[in-house]
């Protein structure tokens, strides 16, 4: 993360941890419901970056090191 580019680390947690996964399981819920998208930041085989939008807690791949919350995009 890049301080002053909007980032902000909302939880972290070792999801190897029960305690820790329900508590990231919570906050990633709550930013679902308050409207945002998530993505998992991936790299294409040619190396380049790019995202890969999640759903719910599930769809995370358990090596992803984060996971990025979006506004969606205004106007319909």
């Amino acid at each position: 993360m890049k301080a002053g580019h909007g980032e902000v680390v909302i939880a972290e947690g070792d999801i190897t941890s029960a305690e820790d996964e329900e508590r990231l399981i919570s906050e990633f819920r709550r930013q679902i419901d308050s409207g945002l998208w998530a993505a998992v930041p991936t790299t294409t085989p040619a190396g380049m970056r790019a995202s890969q939008l999640v759903r719910s807690f599930a769809e995370i791949p358990r090596d992803a090191d984060r996971v990025i919350f979006i506004p969606r995009a205004a106007g319909g």
